[in-house]
């Protein structure tokens, strides 16, 4: 199941992977993913990937968002007890992605 909701400089397109409906878990992904706008000024798309193993117990919620900027991707993918410390960690890796090439532009 995909969704997809643009704003007003971030585009964030959320699927569900072996899950059910999940609206609050979506709207929690989509204000995250919008929480990146503070790192990148620019326009960008993200695509934020939930899905649920069954092969592992403890970590069995996996987040993959990929944020699409001009010339550059940037991926982070984290597995957690729940969606929402998936996600959290996600944002941070991705963040430090973002400083470091926000400052790679500023040196050029």
């Amino acid at each position: 199941m995909t969704n997809s909701v643009t704003g007003d400089a971030v585009t964030v397109k959320v699927t569900l992977r072996h899950s059910n409906n999940h609206g609050s878990i979506e709207d929690y992904a989509r204000d995250a993913a919008s929480g990146l706008l503070k790192f990148y000024a620019g326009a960008f798309h993200c695509h934020v990937i939930l899905d649920h193993q069954k092969n592992d117990h403890d970590q069995n919620k996996l987040a993959e968002i990929t944020v699409h900027v001009p010339q550059h991707d940037f991926v982070a993918r984290e597995s957690a007890p729940t969606y929402e410390q998936a996600i959290d960690n996600c944002i941070d890796v991705l963040e430090r992605q973002l400083k470091k090439f926000k400052e790679k532009q500023k040196n050029i």
